[in-house]
């Protein structure tokens, strides 16, 4: 009996998990599965959701195909309608069985639309406009991929090119560079935003100089991680400073930074930049005491390779390894975001340094979840960030650099906390 459409159902069991989990692969694998079943392409819409799973629908002439993945568990949902009898929705069917390494599949067909049932209306096409969209006559084809950061409650989605620039399993983590449509190339992190060309800035002048610029004379930083490169860039514009040591433990990063991300990862090769790929957390408690005027901790969050640089004996060995006056400065989470660690991390310094050397401030990255994030200032001596903040070595350094993010004012009023982080900080 005619029908207007077909339709199956389709489960994948026992699938590759990185293909399910590779946006990337998933999108072009369902749209390469249409085009060979004769469909035409209208629209592609796939979101990759952190850690894992993918959702996604390709749209076509002839009506749709679309897919959900559970990566943890090899299993991979799949619908395909077609309208018509110009697409057989059992070429898709094999096709992405073997596009996900499917070791077997299930399916059922239904037939949609029954003709028997119908009964065909007095519908006047002439009366609708018929636009078409290419010269050849047929519809033009759209891509709408998005990148999904999320945790059970937030998250975060950045719509992109469809194209891995870059893709790495390193020893420690998984590595990617996407395109993004509104802020550039953004490298993630085993699914988390690290950085994006376009608002890498804010992140990577209020690390570096905060304490540069309320530190009397200093010449020697030690840069934790920071793999992008863009805390040693911002460092090394201070001609004060001799020497800056950067120790990064996944040269994955660095290789994808330097391809995808050269303006951050500019200063590579600079003649004061000591680059040493090798585990942080090591490197610092080999170190000589009193050995660095600045250490900055440019860390991912504690998961992975970060774990090791949110405890009390990494920060005492920081605390060491600075001279008299030295000053360690930390990625310390989000105050909404990541609010228990933000909270631990702040009473940990304390107990290091004392209460009245550490000093929590705030900046802004779009691309970071909640937007809020924070660095907390740890002072060994008599360093402190708005009482020795050097006013008019800061105004003649920002003239010179054109910073897109610090300025002065931004500088002071980073230190004013609302009301809710004082709360949580128990400052009075």
């Amino acid at each position: 009996m005619a029908a207007l459409g077909r339709h199956i159902i389709v489960e994948f069991y026992d699938c590759n998990p990185e293909k399910l989990n590779d946006v990337v692969h998933i999108k072009e694998s369902m749209e390469e599965s249409a085009e060979i079943a004769g469909a035409t392409l209208i629209n592609s819409t796939f979101h990759h959701f952190s850690p894992y799973g993918v959702s996604g629908v390709v749209v076509i002439q002839e009506s749709h195909l679309a897919i959900h993945t559970w990566p943890e568990y090899g299993f991979a949902s799949v619908d395909v309608f077609t309208c018509g009898d110009s697409v057989d929705p059992w070429v898709s069917y094999k096709f992405l069985k073997e596009a996900f390494g499917a070791d077997h599949g299930s399916a059922i067909e239904m037939r949609r639309g029954e003709m028997h049932l119908l009964t065909k209306k007095d519908f006047d096409i002439q009366k609708h406009r018929n636009v078409k969209t290419e010269a050849s006559g047929k519809p033009a084809s759209t891509n709408d991929i998005w990148f999904t950061e999320r945790n059970n409650d937030i998250a975060l989605s950045l719509r992109h090119s469809g194209e891995k620039l870059y893709e790495a399993q390193s020893e420690f983590q998984k590595v990617e560079v996407y395109k993004t449509n509104a802020y550039g190339n953004m490298l993630t992190l085993d699914g988390m935003v690290m950085t994006t060309e376009q608002d890498e800035y804010g992140y990577h002048e209020m690390i570096s100089h905060v304490p540069v610029l309320s530190h009397p004379n200093p010449k020697r930083a030690l840069v934790i991680g920071g793999g992008d490169g863009g805390t040693a860039r911002e460092l090394l514009k201070h001609t004060e400073i001799e020497e800056v040591v950067m120790v990064e433990i996944d040269d994955k990063v660095i290789e994808a930074s330097k391809q995808f991300l050269p303006g951050i990862a500019s200063a590579f090769g600079h003649p004061k930049l000591n680059l040493k790929i090798e585990d942080g957390i090591k490197y610092v408690k080999d170190s000589a005491d009193a050995s660095f005027d600045i250490v900055l901790v440019d860390s991912t969050d504690p998961v992975g390779p970060g774990e090791g640089l949110f405890t009390e004996e990494f920060y005492r060995e920081v605390y060491r390894i600075l001279t008299p006056n030295g000053i360690m400065v930390t990625q310390s989470e989000s105050p909404r975001f990541n609010q228990k660690v933000f909270v631990e991390i702040h009473e940990c310094y304390k107990g290091i340094y004392g209460k009245d050397n550490v000093h929590t401030y705030l900046f802004y990255v779009p691309t970071y979840p909640t937007g809020m994030w924070s660095f907390s200032y740890c002072a060994k001596g008599d360093t402190h960030p708005i009482a020795t903040y050097q006013k008019e070595r800061a105004t003649t350094f920002m003239k010179n650099e054109k910073l897109q993010y610090y300025n002065e004012e931004v500088h002071r009023s980073a230190f004013a906390l609302p009301n809710f982080v004082k709360n949580l900080l128990n400052i009075k």
